[in-house]
């Protein structure tokens, strides 16, 4: 185990300014393809029939997986400091709030 650690670099991350105040999502279409899976990052507002995409992610799938298990392991900490999140379910289990992506015609 102390060979592992030995090879594992660290690395700085630099936060622009402009990068720094975030973007608000609540709604994020998953696609993918056999080399990598896009994730694309919009809002859902009342009365407005259409969301614009504000931030396009594309990851190699090992990329993706990695970021699952890190997604995953920050909920487990969230929840068990502030509790279940609980989500409301469509039939299709993915739809809680109401909306469907797009079937296939996905923005390039």
């Amino acid at each position: 185990m102390d060979n592992d650690k030995k090879n594992v670099q660290q690395i700085n991350i630099e936060l622009d300014g402009d990068v720094s105040s975030g973007e608000y999502s609540n709604f994020v279409v998953v696609t993918h393809s056999p080399a990598e899976f896009v994730l694309d990052f919009t809002r859902i507002l009342p009365g407005v029939p259409k969301a614009k995409v504000h931030s396009r992610i594309i990851m190699a799938p090992p990329h993706a997986k990695t970021f699952l298990r890190a997604l995953g392991d920050n909920i487990k900490k969230f929840e068990s400091k502030h509790g279940e999140i609980n989500v409301p379910k469509n039939e299709d289990g993915f739809s809680p709030f109401g909306v469907k992506a797009p079937d296939d015609n996905m923005p390039n």
